[in-house]
This record gives structure tokens, C-alpha cells and sequence, in this order.
């Protein structure tokens, strides 16, 4: 059987999920905190409805 091309990184990653199994799950718990949530919407419509207009050119002094 052939001995097909791996790259540095790829050799890399291997190896350090080898010696730190819990990496991936620790990943798996960060995803959840920052990503895997449901947004309230009743938050997000009070949000956008107090939203400041912004003026098209942020550098002209209004006179």
C-alpha cells in the first residue's frame, strides 16, 4: 500500500489530538457557549428599534 502525502500541519494536528484527547471536546463546549444558542427575539427587535440612525457621511458636522 502507497504511502499517500501529509503535510506538516496535518502531522501536527494528528499529534496533538494524540496527546490531548480532550481538545476536541473542549472545543465542542466553547462552540456551544459563543455559537449553539437560540436568540431572544423580543432582545434583538428592542435592539434594532433603539438603533441610532447613522448620517451618510459620519465626517461632515451637521450647521
Amino acid at each position: 500500500m502507497a504511502k499517500y502525502y501529509e503535510s506538516d500541519l496535518t502531522k501536527m494536528m494528528r499529534d496533538l489530538l494524540k496527546a490531548n484527547p480532550n481538545i476536541v471536546e473542549e472545543q465542542k463546549k466553547g462552540r456551544a457557549i459563543w455559537w449553539d444558542h437560540t436568540q431572544d427575539q423580543e432582545t434583538l427587535k428592542r435592539a434594532k428599534e433603539s438603533r441610532v440612525k447613522q448620517q451618510p457621511y459620519v465626517y461632515q458636522t451637521k450647521s
